[in-house]
């Protein structure tokens, strides 16, 4: 019983509505690290603030510029939201499902190893292991935040090259500079304008980010525009 338990637990996601595979060829190993790291962290629900149920302008610019559109295929970067799933799933469109956040204390112990070149090119395809020009959207929320620059470069490097012209992505990054932790947050899509947001604790910070350094880092897509937000959260939409 307690093998089918973890075995459940670990279960890989599917295709969409699959979920593309997980990390960790040692899955029992993954989870000692990541609970390692969480530790370390101090990253832990207890006394979270409760969820926020608030309109979006960039959720509601991502889903204004694919309307009236049906068969795109979306990564949601929130992990496996059912929410989220069955929303876009009900706008017609094909999800597949990843949660970065996670997926990063799988692959990385901490900030540091995140600049070694083999684990960088195993969680980009782990993660981002798509044919180029395939996704038609991609909901990052605001795992970006939590990648050094030279993960971060990489996996936006990567977007670009699996993302078919003139579609669009949605990251969220926290506006207050100079911070060497930021809140980590989970996101689930009410509806095409509005979104639930709950604190999942709080993270180091890659690196520090504002528009200038968004525009650099996206310098290789068509457009970025930016929604500053009463939570202190900038909600950036790119057009690749």
């Amino acid at each position: 019983m307690l093998t089918d338990r973890l075995r459940s637990m670990f279960r890989k996601e599917s295709d969409p509505v699959s979920y593309h595979p997980q990390l960790a060829a040692d899955q029992s190993t993954a989870a000692m690290r990541a609970v390692a790291a969480a530790s370390a962290r101090g990253k832990t629900q207890r006394g979270a603030s409760p969820p926020i149920t608030r309109q979006s302008r960039g959720i509601e610019q991502f889903f204004f510029n694919i309307r009236d559109v049906v068969g795109l295929s979306v990564l949601d970067c929130a992990g496996a939201n059912q929410d989220n799933i069955d929303f876009l799933i009900n706008l017609g469109h094909k999800v597949y499902s990843q949660d970065l956040v996670r997926n990063l204390d799988d692959c990385f112990q901490d900030l540091t190893e995140q600049t070694n070149p083999s684990r960088i090119e195993y969680f980009l395809k782990q993660n981002f292991d798509y044919p180029a020009e395939s996704l038609d959207g991609v909901l990052l929320w605001d795992s970006l935040q939590f990648m050094s620059p030279p993960l971060l470069n990489a996996t936006v490097e990567r977007l670009y090259e699996v993302m078919t012209p003139k579609s669009y992505l949605l990251a969220f990054f926290t506006a207050t500079e100079k911070m060497t932790e930021v809140p980590a947050h989970s996101f689930r899509i009410a509806d095409a304008k509005t979104i639930v947001i709950t604190e999942r604790g709080v993270r180091p910070a890659g690196q520090i980010f504002n528009n200038r350094s968004l525009e650099k880092l996206f310098t290789r897509f068509e457009s970025v525009k930016f929604f500053l937000t009463r939570e202190s959260l900038r909600e950036v939409i790119v057009r690749r």
